[in-house]
């Protein structure tokens, strides 16, 4: 790893000659000015690169009204295809900012989504298009999931550890907004007629044993200029961090046993809130799609995202103030309690379930979006400033995986037992195991590791 502490100003183009966030007069003279513009444009980034995630699981309880021949088990895969290739792209991203600088990252992986968006344009207006096509443009979707593992550390690097908790919290929470940008705009954008003829024309579309017309391909195109622009935005206003290393110094992080820990307990908490939020629309589907006066899972579906991002935004303040173990804590408990609460109402006999089912469901969002934000000041606060950004990444790029695992588990669940309950409890051990750790190393009265 090299830091220069020169004049601060651009070299080789985008590269700082300094930089001190620490250094209070650094900060205030330099430093905030720069960081601030650099937490802006890369979470305009981040937000795209959500919506183009979790796109896929707005789209898929759409297909089968449009003609698309697709059963239940294949549904699940395709909602849990981005989470295989978010969290498996995430680890190349984990070490990539160290080495090319944020703004080559940002700018390149932000204009890489225009290949899913456009690819799912022309794939949801013909019925016919093969299911592995369908599979290849869910996992090319995982490339918005797995821009946040790059993002993120290379935002750890830009401020002082006394603000890290905030602004970890406003860049991710923001971003994870994505989420409910698309499961809420997906429903009625797709009801319009946005772009005429020019766009392509629209597919019969039954629910209910009610046929309307719907434009799909709106869903990915009306993104399409937004991924351009905040891409081309980084490449020429961003600049990068001077702390260089190369890949073999990186992999320090994996000898780091809080490393391990932390990795964990964001899987609880991340892993949650993106494994939730992808198959949340289908399992009301399985669940609720039955009766007469069924929801519509779309129109519900937004608010666990946007609950949980909400949240993150807010306890990272919170965590900044009271310590992110002691609210991840919390967090956990939560997660424990609606994980088990939940699993009473997923074999309603009518619609009075409902509102319970949505309650439960929505407190594992409430909870998650708290220990999203908690987790990430634990992290600075535990590592070096290069190592804490390599274990964000890592963390991010193991949490990442929580739609597959999700989408994989539930769907098993529901072929096997005939109810998702066997995920719920399997998802409350995990959560107990994480909340032990988190006291015993962190959270406790005389904790090892306080943070």
């Amino acid at each position: 790893m090299t830091v220069t502490n020169e004049t601060a100003v651009p070299r080789k183009g985008h590269w700082l000659s300094r930089w001190e966030p620490e250094n209070p007069q650094f900060w205030d003279a330099t430093g905030k000015a720069i960081a601030w513009r650099t937490l802006i444009i890369t979470t305009a980034n981040l937000t795209m690169a959500f919506i183009v995630w979790f796109m896929v699981s707005a789209l898929v309880v759409r297909l089968p009204g449009a003609g698309f021949k697709l059963n239940a088990g294949e549904l699940f895969w395709l909602a849990a295809m981005p989470g295989l290739a978010g969290g498996s792209l995430r680890i190349i991203h984990t070490f990539l900012v160290p080495l090319y600088g944020t703004r080559n990252v940002v700018a390149i992986s932000t204009l890489s989504l225009l290949i899913p968006a456009v690819g799912w344009f022309y794939a949801v207006q013909d019925p016919t298009t093969p299911y592995w096509v369908l599979m290849v443009l869910a996992f090319l979707a995982g490339l918005g999931g797995a821009n946040f593992s790059s993002f993120m550390p290379s935002t750890s690097l830009f401020f002082p550890k006394r603000q890290l908790g905030t602004a970890l919290a406003i860049q991710a929470g923001i971003g994870n907004f994505g989420v409910s940008i698309v499961q809420f705009v997906t429903p009625w954008i797709i009801g319009l007629a946005l772009f005429g003829s020019l766009a392509g024309e629209p597919l019969p579309f039954t629910r209910a044993g009610v046929q309307s017309q719907i434009w799909l391909q709106n869903a990915a195109l009306v993104y399409v200029p937004f991924i351009a622009l905040f891409g081309i935005l980084a490449w020429f206003m961003l600049r990068s961090v001077p702390v260089r290393a190369n890949f073999r110094d990186q992999l320090d992080i994996f000898k780091l046993k809080h490393g391990f820990f932390m990795t964990l307990l964001y899987i609880m908490t991340f892993g949650s809130f993106s494994g939730f939020s992808a198959t949340f629309p289908l399992l009301i589907r399985q669940t609720f799609g039955g009766f007469p006066n069924a929801p519509d899972p779309l129109a519900y579906a937004f608010m666990g995202p946007l609950i949980g991002s909400i949240m993150r935004v807010i306890a990272g303040p919170l965590s900044d103030r009271f310590g992110g173990a002691v609210v991840t804590q919390w967090s956990g408990i939560g997660l424990i309690a609606c994980a088990i609460g939940v699993s009473f109402y997923t074999a309603p006999t009518s619609m009075a379930d409902f509102p319970y089912f949505l309650a439960f469901m929505l407190g594992l969002f409430f909870f998650s979006g708290i220990g999203n934000a908690s987790t990430f000041k634990q992290m600075p606060m535990l590592f070096e400033p290069r190592q804490a950004a390599g274990v964000i990444g890592w963390t991010s790029a193991m949490a990442a995986y929580g739609p597959f695992a999700a989408g994989l588990m539930l769907g098993y669940s529901i072929t096997l037992f005939g109810s998702p309950n066997a995920f719920f409890y399997w998802a409350a051990f995990y959560y107990a195991v994480n909340v032990a750790i988190n006291w015993w190393y962190y959270a406790r009265k005389g904790a090892p590791n306080p943070c």
